[in-house]
């Protein structure tokens, strides 16, 4: 964990720290307190990426477009490197480049090539610097690693995990079940005097082994009830769920976060309500904005398709699985249930009546959003930039659903405490003018066997 004093320090900063944010750049400084150090391989690998149309390819555009507004106060050259030495009001950045490397690059092992290199630049730092500490940052363990095998101290960068509150989504509480019948539309306060922003949701236990569960909504308790969602595509079948769709259609929260684990439902339960507030005439459309960031399983990021159809289909994959299920749904009791036909006309009529489209972040920028219910989905992989550039583009007549999973981060440049989730996650205890918030965690799997026996099996073991 970087730790900043007064005291000034050097810091050699890997790629992946500027393309987790450029706003790290600023921390990093202190009010320039410390001097960055860029290697010139990091440059190269930032130039890479400047082309790319995902989230990658903005951080590295932001660091050009603010490279190119510094100004320069030396050229230093020595024997064996040179560094440039840029600043402005907030930075003091110094660029180092050496005339030769010891490390060849190997186009087959091009990422380990240039960790050994960004490594070589630290050692000249250390020697350059001398009397200053020079302190290497990297996200990466592997980075970190080399730079500790060279005798340099190394650090990573990422938010304290005590910033992280506990939350308590649905609170229990206990309560003679006379009192059930007169909760809807209580203050909840008059139940709960210990009631704080963070209680979404209520669960009241009663002595004769009664429950009943509610939502708070401008402090007033909404219990559920049997015809809440009678008039949907798809129903929920646990009571988390059922918490979830009704906050949707309750149409009294701008902003709902979710943090739910794979096969909970999740995508589908949001499609579902969106269509019903559409149905009801709230709204007139939705729209889906997934990061184009992919697994790095898969090995590969989007960003180097051609093509926008073929480029975004991938990660669009789970909207069409969705309405594929709502469509078979509502073909069930046809005969055309399993014809191939039959799906893609009525996948193609429920994208028209409900105005589903797309979007990713990269088209977002000059758009205003209005009328929408906007689903941003795997919010987990996207950074707390992206998320205030979604965000921003939405007026006040849209509702924007955030939901993901902390289990599943395939960004390697963001990890749970510091993605877009967790940041508004950490919103959810507090109160704000702007905008009404609705939180809750879907934890159970309603995939059926294999997602019960993956959970049973792995999730229990890494406990």
């Amino acid at each position: 964990m970087v730790q900043f004093y007064m005291k000034e320090k050097i810091y050699v900063v890997d790629t992946n720290i500027i393309l987790q944010n450029v706003q790290n750049l600023y921390k990093i400084s202190d009010n320039k307190t410390n001097t960055i150090v860029i290697p010139e391989t990091v440059l190269i690998e930032l130039e890479d990426k400047k082309k790319l149309t995902n989230e990658l390819g903005y951080h590295s555009r932001e660091f050009a477009r603010l490279l190119a507004k510094m100004k320069i106060k030396e050229v230093d050259h020595k024997e064996s490197f040179k560094v440039v030495k840029l600043y402005n009001d907030e930075l003091v950045i110094h660029i180092i480049s050496k005339n030769n490397y010891d490390s060849e690059i190997e186009q087959a092992h091009l990422s380990e090539s240039n960790d050994k290199r960004i490594i070589e630049v630290a050692k000249v730092a250390q020697e350059y610097y001398k009397g200053i500490q020079t302190v290497f940052l990297s996200i990466d363990i592997y980075a970190r690693t080399f730079a500790q095998l060279g005798a340099i101290k190394a650090e990573t960068l990422h938010d304290d995990k005590s910033t992280v509150p506990a939350f308590e989504f649905i609170k229990t509480i206990s309560l003679d079940s006379s009192e059930f019948n007169a909760l809807d539309g209580k203050d909840v306060q008059q139940i709960d005097p210990n009631y704080t922003y963070e209680n979404f949701s209520y669960c009241f236990q009663s002595d004769d082994g009664n429950s009943l569960y509610a939502i708070v909504v401008n402090e007033k308790l909404h219990v559920l009830k049997e015809d809440d969602f009678k008039a949907l595509h798809v129903k929920p079948v646990n009571l988390k769920q059922k918490l979830f769709m009704k906050a949707i259609l309750s149409n009294m929260y701008e902003l709902l976060v979710i943090d739910a684990k794979a096969g909970s439902g999740k995508t589908l339960l949001s499609i579902v309500s969106a269509m019903r507030l559409i149905d009801k005439g709230y709204y007139d459309k939705i729209v889906y904005v997934r990061n184009s960031i992919e697994s790095l399983d898969q090995g590969a990021e989007v960003g180097f398709l051609s093509g926008n159809d073929e480029k975004f289909r991938i990660y669009n994959m789970a909207l069409s699985d969705t309405l594929e299920f709502i469509a078979k749904k509502d073909l069930k009791k046809s005969e055309n249930r399993e014809n191939k036909e039959a799906i893609e006309s009525k996948i193609a009529e429920l994208t028209n009546r409900y105005c589903i489209e797309t979007l990713w972040p990269g088209e977002a920028r000059g758009r205003t959003l209005n009328s929408a219910i906007v689903i941003m989905d795997e919010w987990q992989n996207s950074s707390e930039k992206t998320t205030q550039l979604i965000l921003s583009r939405l007026d006040e007549t849209c509702m924007a659903i955030v939901i993901g999973s902390n289990r599943q981060i395939d960004n390697m440049y963001l990890n749970k405490y510091n993605n877009g989730l967790t940041s508004l996650l950490k919103q959810t205890n507090n109160k704000h003018p702007e905008l009404k918030m609705f939180a809750i965690e879907l934890e159970k799997a309603v995939r059926g066997k294999f997602a019960e026996f993956t959970e049973r099996i792995f999730e229990k073991r890494k406990k």
